[in-house]
């Protein structure tokens, strides 16, 4: 159907639509040539799929909304015509803090209080991108504690990969991070989990499938194939019966590349396929632009209509139907 075609993803749980639609023959059986290229940061994705070196990729929902904006980069169209996961994301504390087994925002904020007393440094947080989900989480989780996000502690960005290492080491206190790094860093002893993103935002819109509207254009067909693909990775992937093949899958080296138990403890968290997750929902694109612009990050004259044109509902409602 196509010549080669190269997508990129972040070592993550929530990968597991691509890592699995190219190990199961789901692309393949699509008449698709797929090369699946691990990534060192959402930034190099984001400028590979710009500039053409990926086709399309795995990447964040409102980084993509940010690219189109031309926000933190050169403005790219894109489109996001396929949610790939949501609910994966947790607040992780270093253990080392002290707050316990079960650290609050409360526990959080007295700390703080406490450190400004005796003129301490502010704790650092690890975030993986600064239009992402996980800095939105954050900053609403420390807010919701009384604090402030940008006076009252520091937000850092670091790729996912190095956040559990971070923490250990104790450069970060704590990071808003996608599974399965949360658990890497309990498992460790280093981290405490302190809040899930479920908690925080139920269903708030984490990683999408995303391409430049030029390229979408151009392969129509080449696109809807690859949606149709990886519609049956998620639903794939969000069985229960396939739960333990798929950490053994993303625990390859050339994929996720860490221990199967600790992915198997994130993955109870993703949700990939059910309750209609996979379609990319204008609703979140609005979520998130409100977050950006609550942050500071867009002016309150930014061209919303073409962010929310970003999210292709009726391209992915076009695969579902054949998938």
């Amino acid at each position: 159907m196509s010549g080669p075609l190269k997508l990129g993803f972040m070592p993550l749980d929530d990968a597991a639509g691509l890592i699995v639609a190219k190990a199961l023959g789901f692309f393949a059986d699509e008449g698709l040539d797929v090369e699946l290229s691990r990534e060192a940061s959402w930034a190099t994705i984001r400028d590979k799929v710009a500039v053409g070196a990926l086709d399309g990729a795995h990447m964040l929902a409102p980084m993509v909304l940010a690219q189109s904006l031309g926000i933190g980069s050169e403005a790219t169209a894109m489109i996001a015509p396929l949610a790939l996961a949501t609910d994966g994301a947790a607040i992780t504390l270093s253990a080392r803090l002290g707050l316990g087994p079960s650290p609050t925002g409360v526990g959080l904020a007295d700390l703080v209080a406490q450190r400004r007393d005796m003129d301490a440094s502010l704790l650092t947080f690890g975030v993986v991108f600064p239009f992402s989900t996980h800095n939105y989480l954050l900053r609403l989780w420390v807010a919701q504690a009384g604090l402030d996000p940008d006076r009252d502690v520091r937000i850092v960005v670091a790729p996912p990969p190095r956040m559990a290492g971070l923490l250990a080491g104790g450069v970060i206190e704590g990071f808003c991070v996608g599974e399965p790094w949360n658990a890497v860093a309990v498992n460790a002893g280093a981290g405490v989990v302190a809040a899930r993103g479920a908690a925080i935002a139920p269903g708030a819109p984490d990683k999408v499938f995303g391409v430049t509207r030029a390229w979408a254009q151009a392969n129509p067909v080449v696109l809807q194939a690859l949606l149709r693909a990886l519609l049956r990775a998620l639903a794939w992937a969000d069985s229960p019966e396939n739960r333990e093949a798929l950490a053994t899958l993303l625990a390859e080296p050339q994929h996720v590349g860490v221990a199967s138990d600790a992915i198997a403890a994130g993955l109870k968290h993703v949700v990939f396929h059910r309750g209609g997750v996979t379609r990319p929902d204008p609703a979140q694109a609005m979520w998130l632009l409100d977050q950006m612009r609550r942050w500071g990050q867009i002016a309150p004259g930014a061209d919303v209509e073409a962010a929310l044109s970003v999210y292709a509902p009726q391209m992915h409602d076009q695969a579902a139907v054949l998938a």
